[in-house]
């Protein structure tokens, strides 16, 4: 059996002005740092073997927090567990899309990554952690919408409709050749 616990990233300034990031390459705002904190105690009642992060600054930054809180030296990035890109959407907040793209912006490409292409990619990178670490405890840094995306193409059963908060932990477990979904978007620690 192998557990992972996938980790969206902690917050940033576009966060709070609800700007689309997509592949954007956004640090962590204070707050960020601090919710990566409290993340990282709540992880450190545990043992793992290994972090994996995006290599976007505000996912591979929560992660290393959580690394050093851990006292586990490497982080290995990796691209496919970047967020979903955004086209032109990228760096607008919801009222300046309606403005320039009319209210159903959102049914437009606008140079937007496929929910598909996410979720293969997600999925590739998850599989390729399986056979990297079986029977491992691995922590899986990334962002909000290409883990959801994944989440749906591994456990399709899974309500993936609220979306994941900042450092929320979603535990996954996969055993007898199939993912199992334990524990689903939880800031228990930012309380």
């Amino acid at each position: 059996m192998t557990q992972i616990a996938l980790i969206r990233h902690g917050s940033t300034a576009w966060n709070k002005e609800k700007r689309s990031q997509g592949q954007t390459d956004n640090p962590l705002d204070q707050e960020g740092r601090e919710q990566a904190a409290l993340l990282a105690a709540r992880l450190a009642e545990e043992s793992w073997d290994a972090i994996y992060a995006s290599d976007l600054e505000r996912a591979s930054e929560t992660a290393r927090v959580i690394a050093d809180r851990l006292g586990i030296q490497e982080i290995h990035l990796d691209p496919r567990l970047r967020e979903m890109g955004g086209g032109q959407v990228e760096g607008t907040t919801e009222e300046e899309r309606v403005a320039k793209w009319g209210a159903d912006w959102s049914l437009l490409d606008l140079g937007k990554e496929h929910p598909d292409t996410g979720a293969s990619r997600g999925k590739a990178a998850l599989e390729d952690i399986l056979r990297q670490h079986p029977n491992g405890r691995v922590i899986v840094v990334s962002h909000g919408a290409v883990l959801r995306n994944t989440l749906r193409a591994l456990v399709p059963e899974l309500d993936i409709s609220v979306k994941l908060g900042n450092t929320s932990i979603t535990r996954m477990v996969h055993q007898d050749q199939a993912w199992q979904c334990e524990l689903y978007n939880c800031s228990a620690h930012l309380e």
